[in-house]
């Protein structure tokens, strides 16, 4: 079951989305906020595997939210909800935490795909996209001190390494299979572990964090 907490100031909003939520068998609405504290307060009390959070909300805000909520629960993926499909607002939001956005105007069927693949680790971000993002991520990286990669990235082996780096250049499972000469499924297995053993949410994060330990220039 999927545990998911919506935020957003508006109330209209969030009695929509769990309208469309609770129809699916694998996912639960187990609370709602209407700020950033409220946000992290309810994620600190109901530990739930995904929050939906609005952008722009009185007080402290969903990026400030974003932050803080990952610094304390790394393990739960956060997807900005946004009216914007503003690629500087991604990368900031990426940069914070978030496994993506997805916009206020999507429809169902592109929500509910959404809480599913991020709730498996994936990206919601297109590859193309994600990959321009990555890359701006890494020159952003360029001037900052590099953490150190054994911090970084404990105990991965080899080919977790491999297949990290890939990841971390934008690429699917079925890329990634094809140039490691893979099965899809045995790449899906290495992505889990990693997102696993980095304590990572997703694989936009885990691409983010070995771009910061210098993985990938």
């Amino acid at each position: 079951m999927i545990r998911i907490v919506l935020v957003d100031d508006q109330a209209i909003v969030r009695e929509g989305l769990r309208a469309l939520l609770s129809m699916e068998p694998d996912m639960q609405v187990v609370g709602e906020a209407s700020s950033g504290q409220e946000a992290i307060q309810m994620t600190r009390s109901m530990q739930p595997d995904i929050v939906l959070m609005d952008v722009r909300m009185p007080g402290m805000d969903g990026l400030a939210a974003l932050e803080r909520l990952k610094a304390e629960r790394p393990e739960t993926s956060v997807i900005m909800v946004t009216l914007y499909d503003d690629p500087d607002y991604l990368l900031r939001a990426v940069m914070a935490g978030a496994a993506g956005y997805i916009l206020k105007d999507a429809s169902r069927s592109e929500l509910i795909r959404a809480v599913r693949v991020t709730a498996s680790g994936g990206a919601i971000i297109s590859p193309l996209m994600l990959r321009g993002l990555l890359q701006e991520v890494s020159r952003l990286f360029g001037d900052v001190p590099k953490k150190s990669a054994e911090d970084e990235l404990p105990n991965l082996s080899q080919r977790e390494l491999e297949v990290l780096r890939l990841v971390a250049e934008g690429c699917s499972n079925r890329e990634i299979a094809e140039r490691l000469i893979l099965s899809p499924t045995t790449v899906k297995t290495h992505v889990q572990n990693i997102l696993q053993k980095m304590g990572v949410s997703d694989r936009t994060q885990a691409a983010v964090t070995a771009i910061r330990s210098g993985l990938i220039n």
